[in-house]
């Protein structure tokens, strides 16, 4: 039996929100009716785009369905309007069902903030966009909000970083309601092949050593994201930047506070991971994220520290 899936759209909504989960489960074989509620017929987007065919809010919602809140564009306006309270005050009513699991909740990036100031959060672990983690706390201090994650599940909730975290979390509830099968069959349709877990950290090694602004250091990191398994050398590198290898050195340590070498292993241990869970095992994901060996890949692993975000368990045998 299809299972309802009911999208609250809010002024502000933010698009790739409403839409990354909505294509994603629209493209699990029928598995899923979407519909799509809220307390105005139209809403303009975060891209401008109208948004219309927006039924009313309904009394109830009926057992097993899955209830979604996107995320809107400045949550401190947009989840501080006439409309946002009545979405409020409706998402309190649902509470009983959902704290019983009668109703299944997604919350999509700061979508987690209206669902704290509905009540739905009370002592269950949840995150949010990081940008949000402050606020989420301030609504719901006694959640267990946790950072940098993907994704967390707790009893029948479902919180997701922002954006396209979305599309994610939906894959892992796809999984978890359809069957790992279903969820790769999506997957392959979208493209996307190296799906996130909920434990991922937000900001991994593709993203975390980005906040500067030097333009041939940005230039050498696009580099060695996009090939991080190709034998880079720092000379090498320096020559398509414009730079010398000293230089480039000198801007890794600076900006970064890791050495060339340093900040390759990590792109190199994440795609392992990704690896990983495609089904690989051994030296056959060794050598395709990098590493000379399997060997050398364990002995990076250890070399992480266990709280990193780069850590994960090395593979034996």
């Amino acid at each position: 039996m299809a299972v309802d899936v009911w999208f609250v759209v809010l002024p502000g909504v933010l698009a790739l929100d409403l839409t990354g989960p909505a294509e994603t489960f629209g493209l699990a074989g029928g598995a899923f009716r979407l519909h799509y509620i809220g307390p105005q017929p139209e809403v303009v987007s975060s891209i401008g785009l109208t948004l219309g065919g927006i039924a009313p809010l309904p009394d109830t919602l009926p057992p097993g369905s899955l209830l979604v809140i996107p995320g809107v564009t400045d949550s401190s306006r947009h989840f501080s309007t006439p409309e946002a309270e009545l979405v409020r005050r409706w998402l309190t009513r649902l509470q009983p069902a959902i704290h019983h699991q009668q109703l299944a909740l997604l919350c999509i990036c700061s979508g987690a903030l209206m669902a704290a100031r509905a009540g739905l959060l009370h002592q269950r672990q949840c995150t949010t966009h990081h940008d949000v983690i402050a606020r989420l706390k301030q609504a719901a201090p006694d959640a267990q909000v946790k950072t940098n994650r993907i994704f967390v599940a707790d009893r029948g909730i479902w919180t997701s970083a922002g954006i396209t975290s979305g599309i994610d979390v939906s894959l892992h509830l796809i999984s978890h309601l359809c069957g790992p099968h279903q969820a790769l069959e999506v997957a392959r349709e979208m493209v996307v092949w190296f799906r996130r877990a909920g434990d991922d950290p937000q900001l991994s090694p593709w993203l975390r050593y980005r906040n500067h602004l030097h333009p041939a250091l940005h230039q050498a990191q696009d580099l060695l994201s996009s090939a991080p398994q190709q034998a880079w050398s720092v000379p090498a590198l320096a020559q398509q930047v414009h730079v010398s290898a000293r230089h480039l050195a000198r801007l890794f340590q600076l900006h970064l506070g890791v050495t060339v070498r340093d900040y390759i292993e990590q792109l190199r241990l994440a795609l392992a991971e990704q690896y990983l869970r495609q089904g690989l095992h051994g030296e056959q994901v060794a050598l395709k994220a990098g590493f000379s060996s399997r060997r050398q890949w364990q002995r990076a692993l250890l070399r992480v520290p266990a709280n990193s975000p780069s850590a994960y368990d090395p593979p034996t045998g």
